[in-house]
């Protein structure tokens, strides 16, 4: 199952918002708010590598406050 971990950064002080609206997502299995560079990390699971892509590129970046993220694809578990 094509697995991708994303890390995001978004505007100050909507953290919880964009918590809350990604955990709406379908796909998204875990998400959690870090500190450090980035104020949220989701583990995003698809059925084929394409919706995987089709999750991350038009719902997650799309939410928003989500200012920029970083995506980790999973290539062995």
């Amino acid at each position: 199952m094509p697995t991708a971990y994303v890390l995001m950064q978004t505007d100050t002080g909507s953290e919880v918002n964009v918590l809350n609206a990604l955990r709406k997502v379908e796909g998204v299995d875990e998400t959690y708010l870090v500190y450090r560079v980035h104020d949220i990390i989701a583990k995003v699971q698809a059925d084929k590598m394409e919706e995987l892509k089709e999750i991350i590129t038009h719902r997650i970046r799309r939410l928003d406050k989500v200012t920029s993220i970083l995506t980790m694809t999973v290539i062995e578990a």
